[in-house]
């Protein structure tokens, strides 16, 4: 308890310091109003900073007013937060400088650190150890600061600060992007949206996203929590605070930048292609409890319409709007994105009709001229509200809402605040007071559909952090003699016997082997077949001319491993061929890749999806964090669009998904095989059987690091 209560109060100490400092020295700090580092001063004041700023530059008595100071280590009074404005090979001292006068914390405008290489990332080293040897914390650096407008602190050089006047809020911004610090609070700031605290993270030498969260869990003014990521440099502190953050009731709302597949060509497996980049740390925003967010728009309009809310069971709404224009635009973008729109059930019709207010079963409930009322208009909100059929409402209003706010708006406000069910609006036209309203009475408002729709969409696959994995896997002797070794051609056979999936009937023979001995180990085997290259330089077979299917007899076998052999060293000259893999054809429902892969921020991740020689093509999958309970992996296989037909998709047979799912779960428990230094691994295709049938591993691959 004292440790917990020792590690609050620094916390607090360190928040204080950050985002409510009463001293502020500005390291580099120009009285020309031409420069950049004249900024952070003038916009301090500006915005009603009132406690003491100390500018440091040794050629300056004064600047704006306030004495100036040759460096930071003789400014005679306490300082609580340094922003350090010079170039990078001056930054150093300037750091060892504030250590040594006591600084709590420094911010890091400039550049020239670890994004710019090896040499960078020494500097970087170099300052966050002179910060430490006296507990000082660092923030960036190659950031552009902090706001907190609550507090009247505009620690920053972004320019979007010249806007004459902060709106105070309660949501709060980590940005690992500086420049889109401002652009987020313009934009929130143009539609009524305001803003607690605001971070631009930069480098995160020190301080990061998993503490500066914490830090915002906190603090009594911040509801929600929006992040601007590029990517997650420390797991295991994002995932504490993101779990933290859930159990607060404070929703974490992140925008991920790059998600495009530049960069999956390096990937060595099918899965790497198809899940690499961005894909794991999307699974792992999820099942930390972060709600994702398609657009920027989405981003800042979204967080009213979370805040105080748990993850919705269903995903069902319900749309009624004055204009049908409008309405079908976001029924057409919902349906786009999965979401089923709900129309009013006879129940709702019939009640309505007691009022004279008559509406059609048609999945958009759109009023026309005649909703523009706040009779008709509230009374068809209070009927879909009441109704079990929905999950959530959304209202579209046309041009009304420009300038009679009367006749719609104010009608959803008012039933808004008494209703539990979340309630989303999408304006039409440009209509300022409107938005204001809305915003002012905490609902979320949308300027576009795609963005109200996409808000929808994040909403309800919202889900709560996972916890718990299966237990640790025993150390069988064969596992640990796979965790010893590496190359072997019949690791995967171990590891898939060890896992309890079924494989298909095979032989391995040697490259060049004698007709004899190919007569004698095909023996018992069942026709047709299919034939493999062994090598460990080819991990896709088929672009080599490494794999023959259907192979009828043992004539058309003899010819096929000739002509294989001849093609495989035609088109890979380079690569070592050991030999062949001849197995016994075998068919089911359908064909499943299984992916395991290490991602380098990540950690160990497990792919579903389509497969067989299209996967890639298709790219039809879903990502999780492993290990995965058997449950949890029964669940991805439910979001795979195309294994529908197994799940028995307009009576066809249903397939053996409890097998499938036990193949998932176990094959994703390779992140619990210590020392295996497996990187990598694979079944694909892995066949799907009938009901009861279960599944068998036709062709496996693993990669190791």
């Amino acid at each position: 308890m004292d440790k917990e209560i020792k590690a609050a109060n620094v916390g607090a100490e360190l928040a204080k310091a950050l985002f409510a400092p009463e001293s502020i020295a500005l390291i580099g700090a120009s009285g020309d109003v031409n420069k950049h580092t004249s900024l952070p001063q003038r916009y301090l004041r500006k915005h009603g900073y009132t406690g003491k700023i100390f500018p440091v530059n040794p050629t300056h008595r004064e600047i704006f007013g306030e004495t100036s100071y040759p460096s930071a280590d003789l400014i005679p009074h306490r300082v609580d937060h340094a922003f350090i404005m010079l170039p990078a090979k001056l930054v150093p001292e300037a750091v060892s400088q504030c250590a040594a006068n006591g600084v709590r914390c420094a911010t890091i405008l400039s550049a020239g650190f670890a994004e710019t290489g090896d040499a960078g990332r020494l500097r970087q080293q170099d300052i966050f150890e002179r910060a430490q040897s006296t507990g000082m914390r660092i923030l960036g650096p190659n950031c552009l600061g902090v706001i907190n407008t609550n507090q009247s602190v505009a620690i920053s050089a972004n320019e979007a600060l010249e806007t004459p006047k902060l709106l105070t809020g309660h949501i709060s911004l980590l940005s690992q992007s500086g420049s889109l610090l401002g652009s987020l609070l313009s934009r929130g700031q143009s539609r009524g949206l305001s803003f607690a605290k605001m971070v631009s993270v930069g480098n995160e030498a020190d301080l990061g996203i998993g503490e500066l969260g914490d830090l915002l869990v906190d603090d009594p003014d911040t509801h929600a929590i929006l992040l601007f990521l590029e990517t997650i440099r420390d797991p295991q502190a994002f995932s504490a605070m993101a779990r933290r953050a859930y159990a607060a009731n404070k929703p974490i709302i992140a925008f991920l930048l790059g998600r495009s597949a530049i960069g999956n060509q390096l990937a060595a497996s099918h899965t790497g292609a198809i899940a690499g980049n961005n894909a794991a740390i999307e699974a792992f925003l999820r099942e930390n409890g972060v709600i994702r967010v398609d657009m920027l728009e989405t981003l800042i309009e979204m967080a009213p319409l979370v805040i105080g809310r748990k993850p919705a069971a269903r995903g069902r709404v319900t749309v009624m709007g004055t204009t049908g224009g409008g309405g079908a635009l976001l029924v057409d973008n919902l349906g786009l994105r999965g979401i089923a729109v709900t129309g009013p059930s006879p129940a709702v019709m019939e009640s309505l009709a007691v009022d004279n207010i008559h509406i059609s079963d048609s999945p958009l409930i759109d009023l026309t001229l005649a909703g523009t009322n706040p009779r008709v208009f509230g009374g068809v909100m209070d009927a879909v509200m009441a109704s079990p059929d929905n999950d959530a409402v959304i209202t579209v209003v046309g041009s009304s809402s420009q300038f009679r706010p009367d006749r719609a708006v104010l009608p959803i406000i008012e039933r808004a605040k008494a209703t539990a069910k979340p309630v989303a609006v999408f304006l039409t036209p440009h209509a300022e007071e409107s938005s204001r309203l809305l915003t002012d009475a905490s609902i979320a408002v949308f300027r576009t559909p795609e963005a109200c729709a996409d808000a929808m969409r994040a909403y309800f696959n919202w889900q709560a952090p996972v916890h718990g994995v299966p237990p640790a896997l025993a150390a069988s002797k064969a596992l640990t003699a796979i965790a010893q070794r590496a190359g072997i051609a019949n690791e995967t056979t171990i590891l898939l016997d060890e896992f309890g999936i079924a494989q298909a009937r095979s032989v391995e023979i040697m490259i060049d082997v004698s007709q004899a001995d190919l007569d004698r180990l095909l023996a018992g085997l069942q026709f047709p077949v299919a034939v493999k290259i062994v090598s460990p330089d080819i991990a896709h077979k088929t672009e080599a001319g490494g794999v023959l299917l259907n192979v009828a007899d043992l004539d058309a076998l003899r010819a096929g491993l000739r002509q294989m052999r001849d093609t495989v060293k035609q088109r890979r000259p380079d690569a070592r061929l050991q030999g062949f893999v001849i197995q016994e054809m075998r068919r089911g429902l359908a064909e499943v890749l299984v992916g395991y892969r290490v991602d380098p921020r990540i950690g160990p991740t497990i792919t579903v999806g389509v497969g067989g020689v299209l996967a890639e093509i298709y790219r039809d999958v879903v990502v999780a964090l492993a290990p995965i309970s058997v449950d949890g992996a029964r669940a991805m296989i439910e979001q795979v669009r195309g294994l529908a037909p197994l799940r028995g998709y307009r009576n066809l047979p249903e397939g053996d998904l409890p097998a499938l799912a036990k193949a998932v779960s176990a094959w994703s428990r390779l992140a619990q095989l210590a020392g295996s230094r497996i990187t990598e691994a694979e079944l694909n295709p892995l066949i799907v059987g009938r009901k009861d049938q279960g599944v068998i591993a036709v062709d496996a691959l693993i990669v190791r690091g």
